[in-house]
């Protein structure tokens, strides 16, 4: 059973920086895609960005240029990197990664953006 451990949301002020890290552990297999999803209050839970097991990335039209993922497959581990945040950002942010056929959830992490 893969587990999923989150850190590094917070409160920060319009236009601040944070930098999300989940760690993967207890695959049996190489980890493929790792990602980040979003969920803010009354919405549905949306992309904000994924990397392959290769390096290739998707980011949300509403995130580009300003937040960057990155992996350490020596670690299991991805980042979000946020810059230049926004109130409209304000959410909890999921990590999400795919072994094989399977998906697997953190259990989220609080990032509130104040105008």
């Amino acid at each position: 059973q893969v587990q999923l451990v989150e850190s590094g949301g917070g409160s920060v002020q319009a236009g601040g920086s944070l930098r999300l890290s989940c760690a993967a552990s207890g695959s049996r297999f190489s980890i493929d895609a790792m990602g980040w999803y979003r969920q803010a209050p009354g919405k549905q839970r949306e992309l904000v960005a994924s990397i392959s097991s290769d390096g290739s990335t998707i980011n949300a039209d509403s995130v580009k240029g300003r937040f960057t993922i990155s992996r350490d497959n020596a670690k299991n581990t991805v980042y979000l990197q946020m810059n230049s945040l926004k109130p409209e950002d304000t959410a909890v942010y999921y990590c999400n990664v795919k072994v094989r056929r399977n998906n697997y959830w953190g259990q989220g992490t609080q990032v509130t953006v104040s105008s």
